[in-house]
């Protein structure tokens, strides 16, 4: 069972302010820096696959990914020097991180026994050197430099005091993964035209959509990027994927396909509904546009043979697909995926779920302003048309309804 307390902790991720004791054009989230995170892991990890062809265990990446971000939730409060200072006394180290798996166990126990577990291990024990592991850290210190170089571009070295040694430590923690193909080749591209960037340019396209707003013309707090909303789906639909025993290939396109769903928006921005629905064929019109885009400006940043699956990912997101070994394109089905088909070979998404976990975190965030008194008629319309499609679904046999009733 997904708790309403272990929603309302990744949502609150969005509300984490980052760099707030320096200055900074703009907010910078944990929700955002966590998804940023994610996507470079998926990068990195894919690329050192692709290069060496050692084997990723994706779901130890994801997983791994997720108990990291809640970690860093509940110990926001501690500011990132004092954090890896605490980190680095082994008598500390335990007594923090037990006390992390208690205060969370009863919401990942209800979750999964299982996944509590294993949550509890990742935090507690002495850490593995897995590539998983070192994928999610070269991520973590790539998404954070990525952050800062805005924040150092705003800091005068004469006016803020300590900002150099800052900027030094960042590079250490970045330089200390170059070993990993992919880092290396990032940040040799770096100073690169736009089109020579590769990787990089694909990862710093995907941070800027931490400064698209959605709701942008609604008042309303707290405010949240399109960027933090992708974890938020991603993690919501890898909750959902492991309550209704999705194999591990569906649950791998189920998390991914939620992080990567909105890619498209940073070039479009983020169209609110209505706006899409007021004229007959804009929409189709927009995902026309949408699709042209990501094949000029996006999909060739990446290599060719990436390309097919970010098209999974990014093209009838929201419709229940396959794309079985050998066939020549995806499928996309009228109903739920079969418990045959939920099998790696035939590559299963859930559209339908993503969309769901979509609609859930636009569904939070009217809920949320209302309730804080921040409540112009655009929300309460929108909360509405929103419960009045999910407030009683059920997907592959998840009663999605009562995660809206949470928040009702």
């Amino acid at each position: 069972m997904i708790t309403r307390s272990l929603i309302e902790l990744v949502f609150s991720a969005a509300s984490m302010e980052r760099w707030n004791d320096h200055p900074h054009p703009a907010t910078f989230s944990e929700l955002g820096k966590q998804a940023h995170k994610m996507i470079m892991a998926w990068v990195i990890a894919r690329y050192e696959s692709d290069g060496t062809g050692v084997r990723v265990n994706w779901s130890a990446l994801i997983e791994g990914g997720i108990f990291e971000f809640l970690h860093r939730v509940v110990l926001t409060d501690i500011k990132p020097p004092v954090f890896h200072k605490l980190m680095e006394d082994t008598v500390q180290r335990r007594k923090l991180n037990s006390w992390v798996a208690d205060k969370l166990a009863f919401d990942l126990e209800a979750l999964s026994p299982a996944f509590a577990e294993r949550f509890r291990r990742y935090i507690t024990e002495e850490e593995e050197f897995t590539l998983e592991r070192k994928c999610l850290r070269a991520a973590h210190y790539l998404a954070t430099k990525w952050e800062f170089d805005f924040v150092y571009h705003w800091s005068s070295t004469k006016s803020m005091f300590g900002i150099e040694r800052t900027r030094d430590e960042i590079s250490r923690q970045v330089n200390e993964h170059r070993d990993l193909k992919a880092v290396d080749e990032m940040l040799a591209a770096r100073e690169l035209p736009d089109g020579d960037k590769g990787l990089w340019g694909f990862l710093s396209l995907v941070g800027q959509l931490g400064f698209q707003k959605r709701w942008a013309q609604t008042p309303r707090i707290p405010q949240t990027s399109v960027l933090g909303h992708l974890l938020f789906v991603a993690v919501m639909a890898y909750f959902i994927s492991m309550e209704i025993g999705a194999c591990p290939r569906r649950r791998y396109n189920n998390f991914f396909g939620g992080l990567l769903h909105d890619l498209p928006e940073v070039l479009t921005r983020d169209i609110i509904s209505p706006v899409k629905n007021s004229v007959e064929g804009l929409d189709d019109l927009i995902k026309k546009y949408e699709r042209e885009a990501m094949e000029e400006r996006i999909l060739p940043l990446l290599p060719p043979s990436w390309r097919e699956e970010v098209r999974y990912f990014t093209e009838e997101e929201f419709f229940n697909k396959i794309h079985p070994s050998g066939a020549t394109g995806p499928e996309v089905l009228g109903g739920d995926i079969s418990p045959e088909q939920n099998h790696d070979g035939f590559n299963p998404l859930d559209g339908r779920i993503i969309e769901a976990c979509d609609k859930l975190a636009a569904y939070m965030e009217a809920a949320l302003s209302i309730r804080l008194g921040l409540a112009p008629e655009a929300l309460v319309e929108g909360k509405r048309n929103i419960y009045s499609r999910f407030g009683r679904s059920c997907l592959s046999g998840f009663p999605m309804g009562q995660l809206f009733d949470y928040f009702w």
